[in-house]
C-alpha cells in the first residue's frame, strides 16, 4: 500500500465525521450526561453541606450587625438622654446662677442702704456731739470772759468811779449790765453770728 491508499481512510473517516452548523455548538450525548451528573453530585454536596454553613455564617454576622445595631442605637439614646440631662443641668444652674446674682444684688443695695442710714446717723451723732461740744466750750468761754471782763470792769469801774466795788451784789449787776450793753451793740457781735 501506498501512503495515498493509507490515507484514503482517514480522509473518508474525517468527512463522515465533519460536523456543521448548529452541531458545532451542541456538545455530544456523553459529554452532556457525565456534565449533568458531575453537576447534580456538586450540588447536592453545595446544597448539603456548604450551604448550611454558608447560612449559619450568615445568621451569626446578621445577629451580630443587628446586636451591633441596637447597642449603638441604645448607646445614641443614652447620650441622647444625657445631652437633655446635662441641657436641663445647665439650664437649672443658669437660673440658679440669676437667682443668686439678683439675691447678692438686693442683699448688697440693703447693705449700701444700712450703711448709708448708720452713715448719717452717725454723723448726725457726730454734729450733734460737735456742737454740744461747741456749745459746752462757749458757755465756758463765756463765763471765763464774763468772770475776766467782770474783774477788769469792777477795776475799771472803781477807777473811774473812784469808790471800790467790793460788794459782790454790786459788782455783779456792774458787770451784767455792762455785759447786756456789749451784747446789745451791733460792733461787738461776731460776723458770723445769728440774729434772733
Amino acid at each position: 500500500m501506498t501512503a495515498l491508499q493509507s490515507a484514503a481512510p482517514v480522509v473518508v473517516a474525517a468527512e463522515e465525521t465533519e460536523v456543521s452548523g448548529l452541531a458545532l455548538f451542541l456538545p455530544a450525548d456523553y459529554d452532556l450526561l457525565w456534565s449533568t451528573v458531575l453537576t447534580v453530585v456538586i450540588a447536592f454536596a453545595f446544597y448539603r453541606y456548604v450551604l448550611p454553613r454558608f447560612n449559619v455564617v450568615l445568621d451569626e454576622r446578621t445577629a451580630k450587625i443587628e446586636g451591633g445595631l441596637a447597642k449603638a442605637e441604645q448607646a445614641q439614646q443614652e447620650a441622647a438622654a444625657a445631652l437633655a440631662e446635662y441641657h436641663q443641668q445647665l439650664a437649672d444652674a443658669r437660673a440658679q446662677a440669676a437667682q443668686t446674682r439678683e439675691e447678692a444684688r438686693a442683699e448688697g443695695a440693703a447693705i449700701v442702704a444700712e450703711l448709708r442710714t448708720k452713715a448719717h446717723d452717725d454723723a448726725q451723732r457726730i454734729v450733734e456731739t460737735a456742737n454740744r461740744q461747741i456749745e459746752a466750750e462757749r458757755q465756758a468761754a463765756a463765763v471765763s470772759l464774763r468772770a475776766e471782763v467782770g474783774i477788769l470792769a469792777t477795776e475799771l469801774a472803781s477807777k473811774i468811779v473812784g469808790e471800790a466795788l467790793e460788794d459782790s451784789a454790786r459788782q455783779s449787776r456792774v458787770v451784767d449790765r455792762f455785759l447786756d450793753e456789749l451784747e446789745a451793740s451791733p460792733v461787738a457781735q461776731p460776723v458770723g453770728a445769728k440774729e434772733d
